[in-house]
């Protein structure tokens, strides 16, 4: 069921729904969420179920402003709150110590919190009006599949869970990437899941280095080595092992993708192209989009050149390499 997101009755009809233990997808400027009221186990669970996610695999709560985030976290270190400071609302998921009795489902029964205040306007118009309901926080994972292709607009909701679904219609998101994750909870920040934001900016603002995860880092959303995936079989090239595989390929036709910044010369008929941007942040902004389309076109494989070098590549690196593991 599409909702207009610009409708203050579709907003508030939402906000019903999750307040009556409902699930509701809705926009953020990274990618579209599959929400239920988090201080709710029962309505939690819905999400596991429809995905097919582990119950494990913990969920990111997402709140309106600081005070909501101050109802799920036991206490906010300095360095999160220098994080917060800087990026919130936008693409940045803080991960603290959680209040104890509150949304151990969405916490997938860790003692840590992950929370994101969305900069998307219609996310944040749902997330008020579900405050003035009593529902300070919304649990949201990515509004596909489990393991899957990320969805970045309304239409790809509804290709993966049908039109039963409500689903509050925000436009195509303007990142297309899920934000980047830095746990808070031990002392030490560390970065578990890059996005748009670069490890400089992040350490800019937090004052100190990032660490990278160890055993003893909490578990995160979209971490496992395997995720992100299309139906298709997809492989990160370098540009000469690309190039030459192409030319290996002779006149043979097969359902194959390639996704690249060249344009390959001399590829067998029917290899469909895309032509990767330039930019990282166009690049991050299409990724999940293209993944999708090329899976529509009936290909059984996908070719991607691997992104340049640079950190302001890691999120979408992140997720190639995540994608080609499955």
């Amino acid at each position: 069921m599409r909702l207009d997101g610009l409708d203050a009755a579709a907003i508030e009809e939402a906000g019903r729904l999750i307040a009556a233990g409902e699930l509701v997808a809705f926009p953020t400027e990274t990618v579209y969420g599959l929400g239920a009221r988090a201080d709710s186990d029962s309505a939690v669970a819905k999400i596991f179920a429809l995905k097919g996610r582990p119950a494990g695999h913990p969920l990111i709560v997402h709140v309106a402003d600081r005070a909501g985030a101050d109802r799920f976290a036991a206490s906010i270190p300095a360095v999160a709150e220098r994080l917060i400071d800087a990026f919130w609302p936008g693409p940045l998921t803080v991960i603290v110590a959680r209040r104890p009795g509150l949304a151990d489902a969405a916490a997938a029964g860790q003692g840590t919190i992950g929370l994101r205040c969305p900069a998307h306007p219609v996310a944040h118009a749902l997330l008020v009006k579900a405050a003035e309901a009593g529902v300070f926080g919304i649990a949201a994972p990515s509004a596909n599949r489990f393991g899957r292709v990320s969805a970045t607009t309304a239409a790809h909701v509804a290709e993966e869970f049908g039109d039963s679904l409500p689903v509050l219609d925000g436009g195509a998101a303007r990142i297309g990437i899920e934000s980047a994750i830095v746990d808070c909870s031990s002392g030490r920040p560390v970065l578990l899941r890059p996005g748009v934001l670069t490890r400089e900016r992040i350490e800019e603002a937090a004052g100190e280095r990032l660490q990278d995860p160890d055993e003893a880092s909490p578990r995160a959303p979209g971490t496992l080595a395997a995720h992100y995936a299309p139906e298709a079989k997809l492989r990160v090239m370098s540009t000469g092992m690309l190039q030459t595989a192409l030319k290996v390929l002779g006149a043979e036709p097969l359902k194959l993708a390639v996704y690249s910044r060249s344009i390959p010369s001399g590829v067998a008929p029917g290899v469909v192209h895309r032509r990767m941007p330039a930019r990282p942040e166009q690049a991050a902004h299409e990724l999940f989009s293209i993944l999708r389309e090329l899976d529509r076109e009936g290909v059984h494989l996908i070719w991607v050149e691997e992104p340049p070098p640079g950190p302001e590549w890691d999120g979408v690196r992140d997720r190639l390499s995540r994608a080609a593991a499955s």
